[in-house]
């Protein structure tokens, strides 16, 4: 039997990995539940670890698996988990990994910065199979993290990340963005007046503040994937 609070908190992670593919920082669970202080969010994650409702990765920044939902929420957890694609990168002649049966091929379109920006994304380097319910309705692209601004987002150096390509974006949104036309980056979004915030997670790195006509939205984060 869960607290009210365990079920809100829950709930709360749950439709930020159904939304963003990766779970809410403790700064962000603290404010949605109206807690003091993260000790009270650390009582809560450690309450529904206990009751095998969340797991979570050892040696990785908010790396929070949902296990199972009680009845009232569904039963099964919903969202994207980083998932490992088993396969050599070498198999096939193009570079892309081998297609799993309930896969898609994507085109990887060189990488992005999660860090300081690079050059702006063109052409496609080689393909990846990435499970299929990670994609839905739209176009997507698959992108190599370089960098590690995204890391407190469970975004680390060498992952592929998958886009879905959009132009809009809603605040907390991670997007891939083109910063004055020729650099482009892996960045949560944010609106503040008549200027975009380009906020990374990750302490070392500053928040960019830019007129809203020097960002250009090219797409949202749909998932990730992780290889060891």
């Amino acid at each position: 039997m869960l607290t009210k609070k365990q079920l809100d908190l829950l709930d709360f992670i749950n439709a930020r990995l159904k939304k963003d593919g990766v779970p809410p920082s403790f700064d962000e669970m603290k404010d949605a539940l109206d807690l003091r202080s993260k000790s009270g969010v650390h009582r809560l994650i450690t309450a529904l670890e206990e009751r095998g409702f969340i797991r979570r990765l050892a040696h990785k920044a908010r790396a929070i698996e949902i296990v199972k939902l009680p009845d009232s929420m569904g039963g099964s957890p919903a969202g994207f988990t980083p998932r490992v694609i088993d396969g050599d990168r070498d198999s096939k002649p193009n570079g892309s990994l081998p297609i799993n049966v309930d896969a898609v091929e994507l085109d990887v379109m060189g990488r992005i910065a999660a860090g300081v920006p690079i050059a702006a994304i063109s052409e496609v380097s080689h393909t990846v199979a990435v499970p299929g319910q990670m994609v839905g309705k739209g176009r997507h692209y698959a992108l190599e993290v370089k960098g590690d601004s995204m890391i407190n987002s469970g975004i680390n150096n060498g992952d592929v990340v998958v886009i879905r390509e959009q132009d809009t974006a809603d605040n907390g949104d991670i997007v891939v963005a083109l910063v004055e036309g020729h650099e482009a980056t892996l960045k949560k979004f944010g609106r503040r007046g008549n200027m975009i915030a380009l906020e990374a997670a990750n302490p070392a790195y500053e928040t960019r503040l830019l007129p809203a006509d020097q960002v250009k939205v090219q797409g949202r984060l749909v998932g990730l994937i992780r290889s060891y």
